[in-house]
């Protein structure tokens, strides 16, 4: 390979081993060719098998001599994250960087095969459990990072209640998104505090009001960006030395910004770490 990250930090490998997730559409495609184009090894994931072949041909037609790997495994269920991670370590021995991009909005509620909410399912349960299933590969490739695309939107999750986490009462699509981002933001500082920022740092980010399938689904007729614009920031926590051993942070056009104030609340992310630890089976 002979493109070479202009910000190549010495403490890390020039060429990084990452896995984004979610990589077949909008922002995660965005981002797995941006980091191809910086000479990185990228595992590419979706649910699709005949869907991720097409992007590996394209990223390939577009970036000479890009390294990539597929990986097809659906998100929403339990035993399709463990799926994953089984695969990357039967292919892998080492992870340098784990991009949590995977995500849904759902307008009516839909349960799992486990029985979780699907928003809550993709967007939270599965970077949960799927950071600490792949753990060990990062570890053994200090100093990496794990990158979780959260959302300005859990700004609008300043309440939660316990009895209604999964729309179990009462449901509204967005209410259920924000959730799911706030939670995003809460499992980072939670797993960051328990992480050596020297052998793994994690951060969360805001990707931009970005022109995706998601974002439609939501908001069919909002002016918004290119999915290039919302790669900028979890490219930059990817691969940038700028960010070298910072951890458990929030970012927002690759500055660090000042998430709610309910997401810093210490006894939240503790109780909802726990709730993930069950319903995940990792209790």
């Amino acid at each position: 390979m002979t493109l070479v990250h202009s910000l190549a930090d010495a403490s890390l490998p020039v060429t990084r081993t990452i896995l984004v997730t979610g990589s077949t559409d909008g922002i995660g495609k965005a981002t797995a060719k941006a980091l191809a184009r910086q000479g990185h090894r990228v595992l590419i994931h979706g649910r699709d098998r005949e869907k991720g072949r097409a992007v590996l041909r394209e990223i390939g037609k577009e970036i000479d001599g890009a390294t990539l790997d597929l990986f097809t495994a659906d998100l929403s269920s339990l035993e399709g994250v463990r799926a994953l991670a089984s695969g990357v370590e039967d292919r892998y021995e080492r992870l340098d960087v784990l991009v949590n991009n995977a995500g849904v909005y759902m307008p009516e509620r839909v349960l799992t095969r486990n029985g979780l909410e699907m928003t809550f399912a993709v967007n939270l349960a599965a970077p949960f459990l799927l950071s600490h299933l792949l753990m060990p590969l990062l570890e053994s490739r200090a100093p990496s990072r794990i990158v979780n695309v959260a959302s300005s939107a859990h700004f609008d999750a300043n309440i939660l209640d316990w009895d209604n986490l999964q729309g179990e009462k009462q449901y509204d699509g967005w209410e259920a998104y924000s959730r799911s981002k706030l939670g995003v933001v809460q499992f980072t500082y939670s797993l960051a505090r328990r992480l050596d920022p020297g052998q793994v740092t994690v951060n969360c980010l805001h990707p931009g009001v970005i022109c995706t399938k998601l974002f439609y689904s939501a908001f069919p007729d909002y002016p918004c960006e290119p999915p290039e614009a919302g790669a900028r920031t979890p490219v930059y926590l990817a691969s940038s030395p700028r960010v070298a051993g910072v951890s458990g942070k929030y970012f927002d056009g690759m500055k660090e910004e000042r998430s709610s104030g309910i997401s810093h609340d210490r006894d939240l992310q503790d109780r909802l770490w726990g709730l993930l630890e069950k319903v995940t089976g990792l209790g």
